[in-house]
């Protein structure tokens, strides 16, 4: 049987502190990387073209409209699967193959790296954001979801075929979100795989807006559930306990 061939997307706005480690971290995991260079002003393309192939976008998309044309490119070119990660190092690439492995065993999942390992150092008040957006997104989803907003993931090139979401530059932080609505709705359910919460001290801030992120999130949700008439169902499914895939420790 022929193996699945396996892509990393990585979307970058000015990440050149990181993202050369990033991408040779992941390149160690994957059959290829493409790094999407969002508009960078400074040498993120350089550095990453070192590791990976580079995708230039110009001007910036945001996150929504990198990781959409990456996963695009990726799909267009063979993939089988495409792992996302951040481009700033907060997810360890060596827990790829924890997410490929769950993905194997349920080729119909989307897999979700959800940060539950060393829970403690993730901020309080990002800790509270986390599980209020875990409530609302798992109710729309009609599903148990733990780090909803965890962008360390594997979406099959099944359900990037078929899944069709707005990933316009006010959508960056809300495309992820609305992607597990999505994708459950096409059948391919989370499944989550416990990973590293990694907060470096010199990580740069985050491009989340906390207010109007936050907002825009909170209307994407909040349409679902009226166009589904709340979809009260929706709610007794998210209430159970979530599929965790058996924790495999790195080498």
């Amino acid at each position: 049987m022929t193996e699945p061939v396996v892509f990393a997307v990585i979307p970058a706005h000015n990440e050149a502190a990181t993202i050369e480690a990033v991408a040779a971290a992941a390149r160690a995991q994957v059959d290829r990387v493409l790094v999407v260079d969002d508009g960078s002003a400074d040498d993120t393309a350089t550095l990453a073209a070192t590791h990976a192939e580079v995708l230039r976008l110009e001007p910036n998309r945001g996150k929504a409209g990198a990781l959409w044309a990456g996963m695009q490119q990726a799909v267009a070119e063979g993939a089988d699967a495409v792992v996302t990660l951040d481009g700033d190092g907060q997810h360890d690439a060596k827990e790829i193959p924890a997410l490929i492995a769950a993905w194997r065993e349920q080729p119909r999942h989307l897999i979700l790296g959800a940060r539950l390992k060393e829970r403690e150092s993730t901020p309080p008040l990002r800790l509270f954001g986390n599980r209020v957006a875990d409530f609302w997104i798992g109710w729309a989803s009609a599903q148990p979801l733990r780090d909803s907003q965890s962008g360390f993931r594997l979406y099959p090139a099944d359900l990037l075929r078929q899944m069709r979401i707005p990933h316009g530059r006010g959508r960056s932080f809300v495309f992820e979100s609305e992607a597990l609505i999505a994708a459950e709705r096409h059948g391919f359910p989370a499944r989550l795989v416990p990973v590293r919460c990694i907060y470096p001290e010199d990580r740069r801030p985050s491009h989340f807006r906390p207010a109007a992120d936050t907002l825009r999130i909170i209307f994407m949700v909040a349409g679902h559930l009226l166009r589904r008439g709340m979809r009260p169902l929706g709610l007794w499914r998210s209430l159970r306990r979530p599929e965790v895939a058996p924790t495999v420790e790195n080498s």
